[in-house]
This record gives structure tokens, sequence and C-alpha cells, in this order.
């Protein structure tokens, strides 16, 4: 028997299971089938491989979502193995995350549920969501926030980012109605400006201008950076709530979800 008929015989045997299983079970079944040595010869010949891939062709043509399912399959994979990596990834950081000297924290320093926001102070989307952790922190007092200045959106960003630990490193109490402000401000975001909202709010202008070129600060905004691309944040807002790392905005309501979950979780505890 030609290793053709062998094909054809092991394919009216599994045809069925060719069908639940997609394109994926044909295609094992071709290599089981050309991979098995005869006394005549060790591999299909040339018009048997043509055509045990004309059959081949003519199950995805008359199949064609298996297509479709293959490459879902595929992503889900990709998708749960880029989870884990991030879960671990997450888990050795956390204490840096969460506990890092240069980054503030706001809300209740003793909360159960820790908030990580990683932000832009020229990011649309994070100005949308100042409001929603505000409201936040009024209806929940044991939640925990870590700022986490991560200057993505040009020189501007950074100048403001660097105003910022520079008025925390001034005075810590200044830190939250700095941010606030720089967060509320819109137009040109020159330094001209961040300096004249500083003064606005009772910062030094002038103490603020030397102390943003320290390299401490430098060096907290580089982590911040380094931490973000980790956990696979490219984009702001990010946020890392519980075990779950957030990209881009969430409203009051997947916020609150989110906190519940952790809480419920007791991953940060």
């Amino acid at each position: 028997m030609s290793q053709l008929r062998k094909f054809s015989s092991l394919a009216s045997t599994h045809w069925r299971a060719a069908l639940s299983g997609g394109l994926v079970s044909l295609v094992l079944l071709f290599v089981t089938v050309g991979s098995t040595p005869t006394n005549a010869q060790s591999s299909l010949t040339d018009a048997n491989q043509r055509a045990i891939e004309q059959l081949i062709r003519n199950y995805i043509m008359n199949n064609p979502e298996v297509i479709v399912e293959s490459v879902q399959r595929m992503g889900a994979r990709e998708q749960a193995a880029n989870h884990q990596k991030q879960r671990q990834v997450l888990a050795n950081l956390r204490e840096a995350l969460e506990n890092d000297p240069g980054s503030h924290v706001g809300g209740n320093p003793d909360g159960d549920v820790t908030v990580v926001e990683f932000f832009d102070y020229r990011c649309t989307y994070c100005k949308k969501f100042m409001p929603n952790l505000a409201e936040l922190l009024r209806k929940d007092a044991n939640v925990r926030v870590v700022f986490k200045e991560y200057p993505i959106l040009g020189p501007d960003s950074v100048v403001a980012s660097r105003a910022a630990l520079a008025a925390r490193r001034q005075n810590e109490d200044l830190y939250v109605p700095f941010h606030n402000a720089l967060m509320e401000s819109r137009g040109v975001f020159s330094e001209r400006r961040i300096l004249d909202i500083a003064s606005e709010i009772g910062l030094n202008a002038d103490q603020l201008r030397r102390d943003m070129a320290s390299a401490d600060i430098e060096r907290i905004i580089s982590r911040n950076y380094a931490h973000a691309e980790a956990l696979g944040i490219q984009g702001t807002p990010g946020f890392v709530i519980g075990d779950q790392v957030v990209p881009g905005y969430i409203n009051d309501e997947q916020l609150a979800s989110l906190i519940g979950e952790a809480r419920k979780s007791c991953l940060t505890c």
C-alpha cells in the first residue's frame, strides 16, 4: 500500500477528530504519516506530498474558522504566559513599588490596600482620573496611594515631575496640593508656569528650581521608568492594585471593584 493510501486510510479513521480538533489535528496527522518509514521508502514522494498539501488546503478553505480558532488559542496562550510573567515580576518588585522612599504616599499610610499610580502631569487621562481618586479617598479611609512620577510625554513633563519631587523634598505636606494643582493646570506647561504654581501654594520657587537639578530626583525618576518597563506599563496612567497591573484610565466603579478584589484576596495585607 502506498504512503498516499495509508494517509487516506488514516484520514478516514481520524477525520471526525480532525474536524473537531481543527487544523492542528490535521497537521499532526500529516506529520505522523510523513515521518513513518516503510520498506519501500522513508519519505513521501513529491506527488503524494502535493496531494496531502492539497487535502489540507481544501480542509482550510472549507473550514476557514479553524484559522481564527488557531490564532485565538495562540493569543490566549501568549496572554496567559505574559500574565504569569507579569505576576512574577510584580511579586519581585512589590516592596520597591509600595515602599520606595522616593515616592510620596497619600491616603491612609497604614491602609490595607495599596494603589500605585504611574502618571504624567501632561496626560489628559491622568487629569481625568484625579477626581476618581479623590472620591475614592473620601469614601474609603483604608486605601493607601503611592504616587509614581512617570514623565513620558516630553521635556515639559520631566520638568513638572522634577518640580513635584523637589516640592516633596522642600515640604512633604505640600506635595499633594502641588500635585493636584499641576493636574488641574491646563494649557502651556512651561517651567515658568510650574514655578508660579509652586509659589501660589506656598513653596519657595528659588529653592525648588535648585532642588529640581538634584541627582537624587534623577534617580527616583529613572527607577520609576525601570519599574514601569518591567511591569509592561507603556503609557499613562498605569496602576498596580493588588496582584493586577492595570494599564490606562479606569473610572470610579472600576477602581472600587479592583480595590475590592485586592482586599478580598488580601494580597496587600
